[in-house]
């Protein structure tokens, strides 16, 4: 039997223990709610009170030429600042004056600055009187490494010098509106720049440590996750030659007084954009030396009637669709009322010719093409248009115009006919070289290409699909319009202007009439001439434009700058002279 003694201590110590079990529960559950149902609320906690972190940042790729030749890089550049008060309390403390007095350092400053002692001293007098606690002063901006280390070695306490990334193009206006730029804060704006900026932009890192109550970094806190780098953007331009035709072009529009020009270069076998040149142009290394109106690529942007060059689409459709040949006639006088009402003018006056489709080529006849043009439906006609590429942007560059193609139904009494020879529909450059790539390629249209790769940083190399091809006419056809335009480039008006010893090539001339509010401008054009070579195995087309020329109205305007860039783009790529006679001429009319 238990007595009443021996029962008061063990109950005392069943009590005992219901407490400390008690209190051991409530940590155990405490325990489990930081560390595991609420561990991230309380690490994010912790960290905010403790933790730090600096981002590191990535550097944006580079965009290369075909060739390797640099286009676009980010170098380290650095902003030195300077603290006007510290200045000011270390030359008024005897205890604490510096060995190098502010008078001698303020010297050794501008030698490497390339300023002078006196206007670095002013930087920090003008500071101190404006606020005599002034701790900042800007000294100079975009210092290279060399002057970095110079400053650095000086050992100036007031002398702060803060790296930072910018973007330089070695190539300043050549290939400028191709290239594009970035804006201040590291955004890509136009051009290439915006276009690849998947693969140029950086991956930043970031630095992240534990830091005591004091502030001290906690040994073996420290974590890294390390920035990438951009990838580099190789281009299908050849920057030497995009050198020399944007030089070519400012040289040839300036003298025949128009406010603009581009030359556009395509490799006929593959459809690689080998250079896309334009003035005015810009220095993305210095925008505000140019109005904002140049910043853009007028070469992919700007879309305008392609007149007479169109001529051959024309012919292509009719050729097929009606069973025309080079030497098929129609009667064409000068200026012809058409039984819908329609009114159609040629550019010089004549009485009526039997032209052949060949000669109403060489001649440019509106009138003759529009009788030709009615062989078969505006249908059909429409659908040769697409075919060739009108109404569809070519490689997605920023801001680029796909053109306009209005359908049928609104083509009126006027426009079935001007649509045979380039009016009421209008390209891009690239679209008409897009065009002759076609049939100088045997009526195989390749997709146009301006990017040939991205290599990442860790060397991973990516290439952009395989273009698309596509016969749109047939090889016969292709041979036929090759051949015309063989003929137009040696019996038209331009031939001896455009004639390049020793090759066979082909030509087009296309004048437009600029339109402002759906009116066309009295005397103002925007003239072209387009075509390959050499004939007997094409391996370029070039397309030269230029915009309101003055001196001379029509495209012969263009003549001059067409033979010279058709001249170097051959010779660039070293392209064998023609080996193979021209066919004999095609008769103009019957």
């Amino acid at each position: 039997m238990t007595t009443r003694a021996t029962r008061s201590p063990r109950r005392r110590t069943v009590v005992a223990l219901a407490v400390v079990l008690s209190v051991l529960a409530a940590f155990v559950v405490r325990l489990v709610d930081i560390q595991v149902v609420n561990a991230d609320a309380h690490v994010e906690q912790s960290l905010g009170q403790l933790g730090a972190g600096k981002p590191i940042a990535g550097q944006r790729g580079s965009i290369v030429d075909a060739n390797g030749t640099v286009l676009a890089s980010s170098v380290l550049v650095y902003d030195a600042q300077l603290d006007p008060m510290l200045i000011m309390q270390l030359e008024s403390d005897p205890e604490k004056k510096p060995e190098l007095p502010w008078a001698e350092a303020s010297e050794k400053i501008a030698v490497v600055t390339g300023q002078t002692g006196d206007e670095v001293r002013a930087l920090v007098d003008a500071a101190i009187a404006a606020d005599p606690e002034s701790q900042y002063a800007m000294l100079a901006k975009s210092l290279t490494t060399e002057q970095y280390i110079e400053l650095r070695d000086l050992g100036l306490a007031y002398l702060h010098l803060k790296p930072r990334e910018t973007r330089v193009y070695p190539n300043g206006g050549v290939a400028g509106n191709l290239v594009g730029f970035i804006d201040s804060e590291g955004k890509p704006q136009a051009g290439i720049e915006k276009l690849e900026s998947e693969c140029l932009a950086p991956v930043d890192g970031e630095l992240t440590y534990r830091r005591g109550k004091d502030g001290v970094v906690i040994p073996g806190s420290e974590r890294t996750v390390d920035a990438v780098d951009g990838g580099s953007v190789q281009l299908t331009i050849n920057s030497d030659l995009q050198w020399y035709l944007t030089q070519m072009i400012a040289e040839e529009a300036q003298k025949q007084g128009a406010q603009g020009g581009t030359v556009t270069v395509v490799e006929v076998k593959t459809g690689k954009i080998r250079a896309a040149a334009e003035w005015p142009y810009m220095d993305p290394n210095d925008l505000d030396a140019t109005s904002p109106e140049t910043w853009g690529n007028k070469v992919f942007s700007y879309a305008f009637e392609p007149g007479s060059t169109f001529k051959a689409i024309t012919a292509a459709a009719v050729i097929e669709g009606a069973g025309a040949t080079p030497l098929t006639t129609t009667t064409a006088s000068s200026r012809e009322t058409f039984p819908n009402g329609a009114v159609i003018n040629d550019a010089f006056p004549h009485p009526a010719y039997n032209y052949t489709l060949a000669g109403a080529l060489i001649d440019s006849s509106n009138v003759a093409l529009s009788k030709f043009g009615t062989m078969v439906s505006p249908e059909v006609r429409y659908d040769y248009l697409q075919r060739f590429g009108v109404g569809e942007p070519t490689v997605g560059f920023p801001n680029e115009s796909g053109g306009v193609l209005h359908p049928v139904s609104e083509w009126d009494n006027q426009s079935i006919y001007t649509t045979t020879f380039g009016q009421y529909f209008m390209v891009t450059a690239p679209q008409v070289a897009g065009a002759y790539q076609a049939i100088a390629n045997g009526g195989e249209k390749i997709e146009l290409s301006l990017i040939e790769s991205c290599t990442k940083a860790d060397g991973t190399v990516v290439t952009p699909e395989a273009p698309e091809r596509e016969q749109i006419i047939a090889p016969e056809t292709a041979s036929q319009l090759t051949r015309m335009l063989e003929n137009v480039a040696v019996q038209s008006g331009t031939a001896e202007r455009i004639a390049v010893p020793g090759y066979r090539i082909t030509s087009k001339t296309g004048t437009a009439e600029l339109a402002e509010n759906g009116r066309y401008l009295s005397g103002a054009y925007y003239t072209s001439l387009t075509g390959f070579a050499p004939v007997d195995d094409p391996q370029y087309v070039v397309v030269v434009t230029m915009d309101r020329p003055t001196k001379v109205i029509s495209s012969a305007a263009t003549a001059s700058a067409y033979q010279k860039a058709l001249t170097q783009v051959l010779k660039t790529y070293r392209v064998m002279p023609s080996s193979v006679p021209m066919d004999e001429l095609l008769p103009k009319f019957d």
